[in-house]
C-alpha cells in the first residue's frame, strides 16, 4: 500500500510540474534567451571597445612617430586628422597634443580653438577639461582680454581642483595683465606659504612675488 501511495503522490508531483512548465516555461525562455542575448551583447561591446582603444593606441603612436622631424605645424595637422577619428580618450589626448604643437608653431588662437574642442567635450575626463581651459589662459596672457583670462582661471583655483596651486600661480599672473600688482603679489605670497601646494610651485610664487616688489 505504502507503495502505491509514493506512486500517486509523485505522478501528482510530475502533473504539477507539467502544469507548470506549461504555464511558465515559454516565459522562462524568454526570459533565458533575453539574459544570454544581453549578456552576448554585452561581451561583444566590451570586445569592440577594447578593439577600438587598440586601434587608437596603435594610431596615436603611429602619428607620434611619423610626426618626429616635421614642422609643429604639420604635427598638429596629423594629431587634428587623428582626434576626428578617435574615440574619446584618444580624442583628447590628440586634441591636447595638437595644441600644444599648435601654441609652438604660433599658432596661439589656434591652438585656443583646439583647447577649446577640449574645454566643451563633455566626454572628455573633467580633470582634462579643467586642464584644457589652465592652457588657454596660459595661451591667452599675452593677447586675450584679462577680464576673459580672469572668467576662465578663476573657478580653477577653488578648493578641490586638481590644477588649484599653478591656477593661482597663473590667476597672479592675470591680475599683472589686469594691473593689479598687488593683488597679484599678495595671491604669490600667500601660494608661497601654502604648505599644500607642490613645493617647486611655491619656489616659483616667491621668486614672482619677490620680482614685483622690485
Amino acid at each position: 500500500m505504502v507503495d502505491i501511495f509514493d506512486e500517486v503522490e509523485e505522478e501528482l508531483r510530475a502533473e504539477r510540474a507539467r502544469h507548470a512548465w506549461r504555464r511558465f516555461g515559454p516565459l522562462m525562455v524568454v526570459v533565458l534567451v533575453l539574459g544570454l542575448g544581453g549578456f552576448a551583447g554585452w561581451q561583444g561591446y566590451t570586445w569592440w571597445q577594447n578593439r577600438q582603444a587598440s586601434v587608437s593606441a596603435m594610431a596615436f603612436l603611429s602619428a607620434q612617430s611619423a610626426a618626429e622631424g616635421a614642422s609643429p605645424a604639420d604635427q598638429a595637422a596629423r594629431f587634428s586628422l587623428l582626434a576626428a577619428q578617435a574615440p574619446t580618450g584618444y580624442r583628447t589626448l590628440a586634441r591636447l597634443r595638437a595644441a600644444a604643437l599648435q601654441a609652438e608653431a604660433g599658432e596661439r588662437g589656434q591652438a585656443r580653438a583646439t583647447l577649446d574642442q577640449v574645454a566643451g567635450d563633455t566626454a572628455a575626463d573633467p580633470l582634462y577639461r579643467d586642464f584644457a581651459n589652465f592652457l588657454w589662459v596660459l595661451h591667452g596672457l599675452d593677447d586675450v582680454d584679462p577680464a576673459e583670462l580672469a572668467a576662465r582661471i578663476t573657478p580653477l583655483t577653488a578648493e578641490g581642483s586638481a590644477w588649484r596651486a599653478s591656477a593661482r600661480e597663473l590667476a597672479a599672473l592675470v591680475d599683472l595683465r589686469r594691473g593689479r600688482p598687488a593683488e597679484a603679489k599678495r595671491a604669490l605670497e600667500a601660494l608661497a606659504n601654502d604648505a599644500t601646494a607642490p613645493q617647486g610651485v611655491r619656489e616659483r610664487a616667491l621668486r614672482l612675488a619677490r620680482s614685483i616688489e622690485g
